[in-house]
């Protein structure tokens, strides 16, 4: 049979990986910088661009999408390339892919700490952002299907099915959870509401882990290891399950992000039970990973590319262990809200994508540059301050969790809350928030240590731009002996992402669609109201200055919260809620309850000065909301959004919209003037103040009235 000759494309494989160490450390520093706020609050200065609630979207998108995002584009070109004995289709296309994705990155940059977010979690980007992510997924994934129908190799490899499902699925979360109504360049709101925008977005949210810090590692997994340790994947059968059976199951586990909360019971359990399920996938595939080494398991101990890659199989392995275990009721309890979380999440980006990838790099560049790692010494020095941030992390985050979850819920004899202010809870964790900041730190000098080992490596070396292969051309259909079942399959890639496309779809319909149509899971509350038009801009200041990633607005039907917060939260109370913003951790207190618990002065001093009304507390200072004035020029394009997505303002309110604005300003500034607080009622201040108001209140309303009719 002729040979061809062909050559792959690493120019862009260069590209991906100099990105990948570029946002690495920006990922980190910002990582970095918003752990020592928390124990150093003064450190944003009075500046709204620093402030915690837009740095920590900041840190989440540029390790997820820029580092991880870049490393998967990385590995993905480079093997995808010699998995299929073909260059890419189109190095146009390959171009594109790098220069859209490194600009959607730089737009991030800006836009989220100048305040333009739509507070979903890894999803706060604005619209035009999301469209130009939408595209260059796109872009990404033609290029890729064009490369793998054009192969030179009749089977895929089960790397090649993980690339396959993660591209499908990505796109389809992305694009169903992007569903927003714009009303200016950079402010859009989500088509969803309450119950069922928290539901679409864990859906997404928690996919976003699974279909792009997980499924695309795991290919890279069964590519990279078995390279490493010059040995064949352990089991073909065990990779098969592990794919259907993941890409499967993961797909339901969305609303165990959401346990206790307003979300139906049956769409909780659901969650629950294929979590739980999700331990069997999992674990093969961790287990096919670290069996691949049987035999080899010596190499490990002097090659830093299978250390760091075992560890990030390890604590895959950790992670998907874990994440069941917090999908259990009784456990989420404790862990949801705390930073048992933000320790279990990071066991998965530290570890498993921080580690796979680091190996993957020390793997790739070597062999590109034609020569030898400069000093496996310093690779070793790596690996070990890698891996000590990772236990100074994460073991004082699990610790922090314990401890503020027993604070919350401790009663005295007298059946009073020991700890009834909430601050006590916080301040007695701040040194573990201190050693987490000491973690991230030794990780961070860690990825120093590998950038200068391998520019001394690229500089010893000599680039291969072009890397010369050989191999017979595909020809004709598979004519040779009868093989196993899903061999068929594998030789059909077009099917194969169909097939992928409906095995990820079926989870999320069963649990979307009957919280959509049946109206008895959102029972409505006939006093919840619309917000009016100043507590609406209000909102918009609450979601631009990112609360939502410190305060959560979801009490649990816990006795120890209804003690502290008031009445549980109710599903109806979110209909109008265009996003929802329930949160998922709780670095301040739940405020779904604080409206008319303190006056309007509190809160007015509160922002400008939160030491002074709360001694101690970590929260940054938003003085900067008094020089800011609320832009009353949008009300009616807010009022007419809200409208189209069935908010029931009348028609016609928004002519007369900002007439309500000005007095509702006006008696907010009377009442601090009452205080001895003189006021610019125009302020972004006043509005948050007025939506801070209103929180919780609808069902006070509605237990008053109740309290009339009896009378």
């Amino acid at each position: 049979m002729k040979l061809e000759k062909f050559y792959y494309d690493n120019q862009i494989v260069k590209l991906f990986a100099y990105a990948t160490i570029l946002w690495a450390v920006v990922g980190m520093l910002v990582g970095l910088y918003a752990a020592f706020s928390l124990v150093y609050p003064g450190l944003s200065m009075g500046i709204e661009y620093t402030t915690f609630g837009r740095i920590r979207p900041l840190h989440t998108n540029a390790i997820i999408f820029a580092f991880v995002g870049n490393g998967i584009f990385t590995g993905v070109y480079y093997s995808l390339q010699r998995l299929l004995k073909a260059r890419m289709w189109s190095d146009k296309l390959s171009k594109i892919n790098f220069w859209g994705w490194q600009l959607i990155i730089v737009a991030a940059a800006i836009s989220l700490p100048l305040g333009l977010t739509t507070s979903k979690e890894y999803a706060e980007l604005e619209w035009p952002i999301d469209i130009a992510i939408a595209l260059i997924w796109v872009v990404f994934g033609w290029n890729m299907m064009m490369t793998i129908i054009k192969r030179r190799e009749r089977h895929l490899y089960v790397a090649i099915w993980f690339y396959i499902a993660t591209f499908v699925t990505v796109a389809v979360l992305h694009i169903v959870n992007s569903f927003e109504l714009p009303i200016s360049f950079m402010k859009s709101y989500s088509w969803y509401a309450g119950v069922q925008d928290a539901l679409v977005q864990w859906w997404y949210g928690h996919n976003a882990v699974a279909f792009f810090l997980t499924t695309p590692y795991l290919g890279l997994m069964y590519y990279f290891i078995p390279k490493a340790a010059n040995r064949p994947v352990y089991s073909y059968r065990l990779s098969i399950i592990h794919f259907w059976a993941l890409i499967f199951l993961y797909i339901w586990a969305g609303p165990h992000h959401l346990l206790y909360t307003s979300l139906p019971d049956w769409a909780q359990s659901l969650g629950t039970v294929f979590s739980i399920m999700l331990i069997a996938p999992s674990w093969g595939g961790m287990l096919n990973g670290l069996l691949t080494l049987r035999g080899a398991w010596d190499k490990v101990r002097e090659n830093p590319v299978l250390k760091f890659m075992v560890v990030a199989v390890t604590a895959y392995g950790m992670s998907t262990f874990e994440g069941p275990m917090l999908s259990i009721k009784s456990i989420n309890a404790i862990s949801h809200f705390t930073d048992w979380t933000i320790a279990h999440v990071h066991i998965g980006g530290l570890g498993w994508n921080g580690f796979l990838t680091f190996g993957m790099l020390y793997w790739l560049i070597p062999k590109m540059w034609q020569t030898k790692l400069h000093s496996i010494k310093l690779a070793n020095v790596h690996f070990w301050l890698g891996t000590l941030g990772i236990v100074f992390y994460a073991l004082p985050l699990y610790w922090a969790g314990f401890t503020q979850w027993a604070m919350w819920q401790e009663f005295s004899k007298d059946g009073f809350l020991v700890y009834g202010n909430f601050l006590e809870t916080v301040t007695q964790i701040l040194p573990m928030y201190f050693m987490r900041a000491i973690g991230g730190t030794l990780y961070l000098t860690g990825t120093i240590v590998m950038i200068y080992n391998l520019r001394v490596t690229i500089k010893q070396g000599s680039f291969q731009k072009e890397e010369a292969a050989e191999a017979p051309a595909l020809e004709g259909e598979y004519t040779g002996p009868k093989e196993h079942w899903h061999r068929p399959i594998e030789r059909k890639p077009v099917q194969l992402l169909i097939l992928s496309l409906v095995v990820i779809l079926i989870g999320g319909a069963i649990e979307m669609v009957p919280t959509f149509l049946v109206k008895s899971n959102i029972p409505t509350i006939s006093s919840v109201k619309p917000y009016t038009p100043l507590e609406l801009h209000g909102r918009d200041v609450y979601i631009q200055e990112g609360c939502n990633n410190c305060h959560s607005q979801m009490v649990r039907p816990f006795r120890y919260e209804t003690e502290r917060y008031g009445e549980y939260s109710k599903a109806g109370e979110f209909v109008y809620d265009h996003p929802f913003l329930w949160g998922s951790k709780r670095t301040g207190p739940d405020l779904h309850r604080v409206g008319g618990k303190y006056p309007d002065s509190w809160h007015y001093n509160h922002m400008i000065e939160p030491d002074r009304m709360s001694p101690n507390s970590i929260m940054p200072v938003y003085g900067f909301l008094i020089d800011h004035n609320v832009d009353t020029s949008t009300t009616v394009a807010k009022i007419n959004a809200m409208r189209t997505l069935g908010v029931p303002y009348p028609e016609g309110y928004e002519l007369i919209a900002n007439d309500d604005v000005k007095a509702q300003q006006m008696q907010i500034v009377e009442s601090l003037r009452g205080d001895e607080i003189e006021a610019d009622p125009n302020t972004e201040l006043v509005a948050l103040i007025a939506y801070l108001q209103r929180l919780g209140t609808d069902i006070a309303m509605a237990d008053e009235s109740k309290t009339a009719e009896k009378q």
